[in-house]
C-alpha cells in the first residue's frame, strides 16, 4: 500500500466528490424526470381521473383481500332480493341513518331490475345508541326468515326507537319470544362485532356502504351508480 503523506486524505477527497457528484446527478435526473411527468400530465390531463381510478381499484382489492368471501356470506336469512342469486351486493346498513332510508327504493329498484341479484345485508349500528337493539331486533327477524318485511318496516316508521322495533317487528309477523331469544344469542353479538370489524377493516366510516364485486363504495349514491356498479359485478362476482 502507498504510505506516502497524504495520499489517505487525497484519496477520501476524490472519494466524496465522486459521491457528491452521483448525488447531484440523480437529482438532476429525477428533476427531469419530474418535470418530464408535470409537463406529461399538464399537456394531457385526462390521464388523471384514469390513474386515480386504477390506484382506488388497487386500494379496494388490498382491502378486500382475505375477507371478500366472509364480507358477501351473510348471518343466515339477511339477505334481500333473491338469496340464491349469482350477483352480490353487500350493503352495510343502521336503522337509524336517514342515507341508508332514502336508498331503500334505490336497493329494491335494482332488485326489480336483477332477478338474480342477491342483497347481503350487514348491521352496522354506529349512529344512535337505539341502533344496537334495532339492529339485533334485524337479525332476529333475519332467524324467522322475514327480514325484508322488517328491514322495510322499520325503514318506512323511520324512527328506530323501541315503539318503532315493536311496531316493525308486529307488522313484520315476528314471533316476539323467539325474537328475545335470539337477541340475546351470543352469535348475534359476534355478527353484529364482526360486521363492525369489517367495516374498519374497509375503511367504512358510516352507512350506507356497499361491497359490489371487487368494488367498495360509500354514502347514498342513487340507483343509477349503484345500477352501474352491480353491472360491473358479473354473474361470476367478478
Amino acid at each position: 500500500m502507498d504510505q506516502r503523506p497524504g495520499f489517505s486524505r487525497l484519496a477520501m477527497f476524490g472519494l466524496a466528490c465522486a459521491l457528491v457528484g452521483g448525488v447531484a446527478g440523480y437529482l438532476a435526473s429525477t428533476l427531469r424526470a419530474d418535470r418530464v411527468i408535470h409537463d406529461y400530465l399538464v399537456t394531457n390531463p385526462q390521464v388523471l381521473p384514469e390513474a386515480m381510478e386504477a390506484l382506488r381499484k388497487q386500494e379496494d382489492a388490498h382491502a378486500l383481500a382475505g375477507i371478500r368471501a366472509d364480507v358477501e356470506r351473510p348471518f343466515p336469512g339477511s339477505v334481500l332480493g333473491n338469496p340464491d342469486g349469482k350477483v352480490t351486493l353487500v350493503e352495510f346498513t343502521d336503522f337509524a341513518c336517514g342515507y341508508c332510508r332514502k336508498s331503500v327504493a334505490d336497493v329494491e329498484s335494482l332488485i326489480a331490475a336483477n332477478p338474480q341479484l342477491r342483497v347481503v345485508v350487514r348491521q352496522l349500528p354506529i349512529i344512535a345508541p337505539e341502533s344496537a337493539d334495532a339492529a339485533r331486533m334485524g337479525l332476529a327477524a333475519a332467524a324467522q326468515g322475514k327480514y325484508a318485511a322488517f328491514h322495510h318496516a322499520l325503514f318506512a316508521i323511520g324512527k328506530p326507537d323501541a315503539a318503532g322495533v315493536a311496531e316493525a317487528a308486529r307488522q313484520a309477523g315476528l314471533d316476539p319470544a323467539a325474537a328475545q331469544r335470539t337477541m340475546a344469542d351470543p352469535a348475534v353479538a359476534a355478527e353484529i362485532d364482526r360486521n363492525l370489524e369489517f367495516a374498519r377493516k374497509l375503511g367504512f366510516s358510516g352507512t350506507p356502504a356497499w361491497v359490489a364485486g371487487d368494488r367498495l363504495l360509500s354514502g347514498a349514491i342513487g340507483a343509477e351508480a349503484l345500477g352501474k356498479a352491480v353491472a360491473r359485478i358479473g354473474p361470476h362476482g367478478a
